[in-house]
């Protein structure tokens, strides 16, 4: 039963089409195999359909499932485990609800000497998020001047460990952190949602249908994911555990500005935070700023 993003589709596949090649080529765009056409989906899909698929998406898979019945007196038999959908859907709130600061260091950086790091946790474990702190943000919020700069940024293996130039990640994450250190405090929230939450692997993915031809967003869908699967609860209970419940924020994203005000934060106003493109670049940054409302002008 592939599911495809933004709309849920599914279908029911005929047998020959049962062998994990032939469910690869119809999950992963990348593998280009090509198959006969499938039957029309179904028009109303299964019931619990939104919840396999956000347990994929959870697992950081391909957001496309296959389906079968199954007894429940056949689950313990088989080493099954059973997994309610409501608890599915619920589980990305609950875990960013659940995030607490479970280690914290003083980590002198290059232009940011005042610098600590503190790793969150969330209680089941799960992957870590973590917040560098510029001097004392939190002293600076509970003061009646300028809320303190702050910024939600998604981590980028490419962007800011390779230098990767096929986007501005790298460069937003060092010029945050050199306009707070020159201000003397903020906050960098640095987030565990490689690829606007999609994951590495999956983002590797994207860039190569990009390479044939689609933009950021397409190359996306075409995955089986929404445009952009990040979650701002996590960023808000951070940024509460920390003692920041106002901010300016660094972004070009308005959506970061509604999201995290939905959330609780009061955001007193947008830092502007574009950087010049480097002729790889040039087209994300246009995609970005049509496709996605970045307000890179």
């Amino acid at each position: 039963m592939p599911l495809a993003s933004p709309e849920l589709a599914a279908f029911r596949l005929p047998s020959a089409l049962l062998d994990p090649m032939a469910l690869r080529g119809l999950a992963d765009p990348t593998v280009g195999l090509e198959f006969p056409d499938l039957p029309q989906p179904f028009r109303d899909p299964p019931l619990l359909a939104p919840a396999a698929l956000a347990l994929a998406k959870l697992a950081r898979l391909l957001p496309a499932v296959v389906a079968a019945s199954a007894a429940p007196a056949s689950l313990e038999a088989e080493g099954l485990l059973e997994v309610g959908a409501a608890d599915v859907l619920a589980y990305p709130a609950g875990a960013a609800a659940s995030l607490w600061p479970v280690a914290e260091a003083a980590v002198p950086l290059d232009g940011a000497a005042d610098a600590r790091l503190v790793a969150f946790r969330a209680a089941d474990g799960g992957v870590e998020h973590l917040a560098i702190l510029i001097g004392r943000p939190d002293e600076v919020a509970r003061a009646g001047g300028k809320a303190p700069l702050a910024r939600l940024h998604s981590e980028c293996f490419t962007g800011d460990l390779l230098g990767s130039l096929r986007c501005d990640c790298g460069s937003q994450l060092r010029g945050a952190i050199a306009r707070m250190a020159e201000e003397g405090a903020g906050v960098l929230l640095y987030l565990a949602q490689e690829g606007r939450g999609i994951g590495l692997v999956n983002k590797l993915r994207a860039y190569s249908l990009q390479d044939g031809g689609l933009d950021t967003l397409d190359a996306n869908r075409a995955l089986g994911w929404g445009a952009d699967e990040r979650n701002f609860l996590v960023a808000a209970a951070m940024l509460e555990r920390l003692g920041v419940d106002r901010v300016r924020l660094l972004t070009n994203n308005p959506d970061k500005l509604a999201g995290l005000a939905a959330c609780g934060i009061r955001v007193e106003g947008r830092e502007a935070h574009a950087f010049a493109p480097n002729g790889v670049n040039d087209g994300y940054l246009e995609t970005k700023a049509r496709r996605f409302g970045h307000l890179l002008g």
